[in-house]
């Protein structure tokens, strides 16, 4: 079945128009991405500004007339953290209803990672049945501890690049008194990963999402994003640490000189990159497999089976 896929995220909105059909088939038609920053500015004063839900209703628009051109069998249309957490969300999703037609679901944190690890699962060989799923987004951080046989442990953490950014990063580049703070609100919010999980299993990390599939970018030096380069790249905490190192040593404009970054990720790469490391060490982690899939194929995966069990 063809179906579209929108995801409104708090820094990135995407587009993902595929051919799904589970349990293993899954073909993409058409895709796009834009940094919109719908977020800017929850994390302090929890209503969304004008100017970015402008920017993200022109998008939707724009984007409404692109999937018209397709015979879909439907349209599922998210919203995480940013819309969530602001008191203006009902009057934001209202208008987008108004302006394309859309009815949009504001997801739950839970329900974030529920659908996230769908789209994981469905990225990775079938060989890889236990792991833990991360997905650092604008607004929030989604882990998943998913291990077979059992139900997926999933926990909603107030840590995201947007809002640690607007936290935390108050120099560019940021002082190394701004990364200690950093790192403490980071640990503040892992005690609770920690807690919920218990001891973490010897398991792979995936990581998904902008931060994550950018650093894989910038690891392999590519002059452009290539899905198939990154999706299943091993990113090594040592590479990490070199890229965190190479970043804070920079101002935004001179980021954007380094191969593999997305204009519009120069500042919250930095917070992103911070997050990854103190994970990657609080777990222990030597090694984080990249997932090109996560949220955006979820939504579609678990569309896709909600229509065939109605067949």
């Amino acid at each position: 079945m063809l179906l579209a896929g929108i995801d409104i995220g708090t820094l990135t909105c995407r587009l993902l128009v595929a051919e799904v059909n589970p349990p293993d088939g899954f073909k993409v038609v058409d895709a796009d991405r834009r940094i919109l920053r719908l977020g800017e500015g929850v994390d302090q004063h929890k209503r969304l500004s004008q100017a970015a839900m402008d920017r993200v209703v022109a998008t939707l628009k724009d984007w409404k007339e692109k999937t018209s051109q397709y015979p879909l069998n439907a349209t599922v249309v998210v919203a995480t953290s940013a819309v969530r957490e602001s008191d203006n969300r009902q009057d934001f999703l209202a208008r987008i209803t108004q302006e394309t037609g859309w009815e949009v679901e504001a997801l739950t944190g839970d329900e974030e990672a529920r659908r996230t690890l769908l789209g994981l699962r469905f990225g990775l060989p079938p060989a890889i049945t236990d792991f833990l799923g991360l997905d650092i987004g604008g607004g929030s951080t989604e882990c998943i501890l998913a291990q077979e046989g059992k139900a997926p442990a999933v926990i909603s953490l107030d840590l995201g690049v947007v809002r640690l950014l607007e936290r935390a990063f108050h120099h560019d580049p940021p002082t190394a008194q701004e990364i200690h703070e950093a790192e403490a609100s980071i640990d503040q919010e892992l005690a609770k990963a920690s807690k919920a999980f218990g001891p973490m299993p010897r398991i792979p990390l995936v990581g998904t999402a902008g931060t994550i599939t950018t650093l894989a970018a910038m690891a392999q030096g590519l002059p452009r994003y290539v899905s198939a380069r990154v999706h299943n790249y091993e990113l090594t905490l040592p590479t990490i640490k070199r890229l965190e190192e190479d970043l804070t040593t920079k101002i935004g404009p001179q980021r954007l000189a380094m191969r593999g970054l997305e204009p519009g990720r120069e500042y919250v790469i930095v917070a992103g990159t911070v997050i990854l490391r103190r994970v990657m060490e609080t777990f222990g982690f030597d090694t984080c497999r990249v997932s090109d899939f996560g949220l955006r194929e979820g939504i579609l995966v678990d569309k896709a089976g909600k229509l065939k069990n109605l067949e």
